[in-house]
């Protein structure tokens, strides 16, 4: 009886493991919780195989029934945590993926005082910055706008490179800075590619393939933006002494590997060369205020600042005694350290998301100028003028008209023939661009060093000593000149003249007009006005 009961128990086992390995598969097969109900029945309770198929085929009946009603499973968000073998867990591909490009906004004044506010994605380029505001504000995009990063409490500032990410420029700003961005125009931005010897002299100048001494405008650019040649900058700058107040004139090497000084004299040999500083995480900024801020001996200063939070306390001040040499050191770090990428940012002026294509690269104007036609009012009727030749011919005919009816606004300041003329004159004046009202010498020189110091860059402002008349302040030759212009009175009519009277313009906009065609006695013709936009 003994081994007859436990046989018989065996065989109920055996018989219980067989049902609860079917109803187990069956549980899984389905994913639902059957199967541990099977499992949580008392040991001593028998299962049968008949059991475990009646299980497992109300299950399947069960679930075909709802497979119609039943909603789709959730998803298991921590299945990490679960522990359970029933458990689906599904793929993290059915998640849905952040969005990399994460929006800030940046705040981009202008030179008076007005501001904007942009929202821009994370990737957004100064380039693209200034697409915007030239859309914006409908401006022409003559590929001179720029992103200026201004640095007050230090007194200078930067031009942005067209491919640099602004939201990682202002990432290097301090908490307690007040740091601005400015948008205005710079036409030198780019204009050593075409005119290099400009802006590279050649007593400054020196290559490791130079022959015979001789250099020309080609060979320049290409020893910069070539990796194989060994370009070097070289001369005078006045640097402050370590650990001391005072500034020394010191002899400076520039090459591809860094920024050197000798430590005798104008010797290049490599144990008189002490290492100064490297541009390759660095950025190069222009002193605004030299002798006030820092104390220097001269006013053309540059700085090599460490492109970090807080590299303000590491900065590298040299100044040079004129604006051409500054200009060479600045213009060669820059193609030294960008390269090829600066050449890409002037030939192709709108890459990437902006939009625009290299055949797209004429100046853009805002909707209402391009959408203009000609038009003759002449008859009853009005008409478009589609013949080319006619519409040019009216155009000159409207000029002619123009210039008569502008005989009539003659007088200028302070004429006591025709005193509504003369406000209706000078109104006229304060409205063009390129007039500056009641603006200094200094204040124009600034405003046109901000600009670019390229031939043709002007303005029109008031005389300080002769409240009469007018100045055109003019750019060439990388300096700053400054011509009179007098009024002359003929015939109780009043003109304004550069030359004595030899050229003689009834309003300033023809004598702007006139030079800008014609060189007459400037140095070079009007070419780019300075203006103060207001975004």
């Amino acid at each position: 009886m003994t081994t007859s009961l436990q046989d018989g128990q065996s065989t109920r086992g055996r018989a219980a493991a067989r049902g609860l390995g079917l109803a187990q598969v069956c549980g899984a097969a389905q994913g639902r919780g059957d199967a541990s109900a099977l499992a949580a029945r008392p040991p001593g309770l028998p299962y049968s195989t008949r059991e475990g198929a009646h299980f497992c085929s109300a299950d399947r009946r069960k679930k075909k029934d709802l497979n119609v009603l039943e909603m789709p499973s959730i998803p298991n968000p921590f299945p990490e945590l679960c522990c359970s073998p029933f458990a689906s867990v599904f793929s993290a591909s059915l998640f849905p993926k952040a969005n990399s490009r994460k929006k800030q906004v940046i705040k981009v004044y202008n030179e008076d005082g007005t501001s904007r506010a942009l929202e821009v994605p994370s990737d957004t380029t100064a380039r693209d910055v200034c697409q915007l505001l030239i859309l914006k504000n409908h401006y022409i995009n003559d590929n001179s706008w720029t992103l200026i990063e201004h640095l007050p409490h230090i007194g200078l500032e930067r031009t942005i490179e067209d491919h640099e990410l602004v939201i990682e420029v202002q990432s290097n700003w301090g908490m307690e800075e007040e740091n601005k961005l400015y948008f205005r125009k710079n036409y030198a931005k780019y204009e050593f590619f075409k005119n290099p010897m400009n802006f590279f002299p050649e007593q400054m100048v020196s290559f490791a393939t130079e022959t015979n001494g001789e250099l020309s405008q080609a060979p320049v650019l290409q020893n910069f933006l070539s990796s194989s040649t060994y370009p070097e900058i070289h001369g005078f700058l006045h640097a402050k002494e370590q650990g001391k107040k005072s500034w020394k004139k010191i002899y400076f090497i520039l090459r591809r590997s860094g920024l050197y000084y000798s430590t005798k004299g104008t010797s290049k040999e490599p144990r008189h060369l002490q290492f100064f500083s490297e541009f390759g995480s660095s950025d190069i900024y222009v002193s605004l205020a030299g002798k006030k801020t820092h104390g220097a001996p001269a006013n053309y200063g540059f700085c090599l600042k460490p492109n970090k939070a807080g590299g303000s306390r590491d900065l590298k001040l040299l100044y040079a005694d004129e604006e051409q040499s500054r200009t060479c050191w600045v213009t060669a770090i820059r193609l030294l350290k960008y390269g090829m990428q600066l050449y890409q940012n002037y030939m192709h002026p709108c890459p990437g998301r902006s939009g625009c294509s290299s055949q797209n690269m004429s100046p853009i104007r805002s909707i209402s100028e391009n959408s203009l036609v000609a038009m003759d009012f002449s008859g009853h009727k009005s008409r478009v003028i589609e013949n080319p030749t006619e519409a040019l011919s009216v155009a000159v005919e409207e000029g002619l008209a123009w210039r008569k009816k502008g005989c009539l606004r003659l007088n200028t300041h302070g004429s006591p023939t025709a005193p509504q003329n003369s406000s209706t004159n000078l109104a006229l004046h304060r409205a063009q661009p390129w007039f500056h009202h009641r603006i200094s010498r200094d204040e124009a020189q600034r405003l046109i060093i901000q600009q670019g110091l390229v031939d043709g860059v002007f303005l029109v402002r008031d005389s300080q000593s002769n409240p009469k008349t007018f100045v055109l302040s003019l750019s060439h030759g990388r300096k700053i000149k400054h011509f009179q212009i007098i009024p002359l009175e003929d015939d109780g009519e009043m003109f304004h003249t550069l030359d004595d009277g030899h050229t003689r313009f009834t309003d300033l906009i023809q004598l702007v007009e006139f030079y800008q065609l014609n060189k007459g006695v400037l140095p070079c013709k009007l070419k780019h006005y300075c203006s103060r936009i207001a975004l």
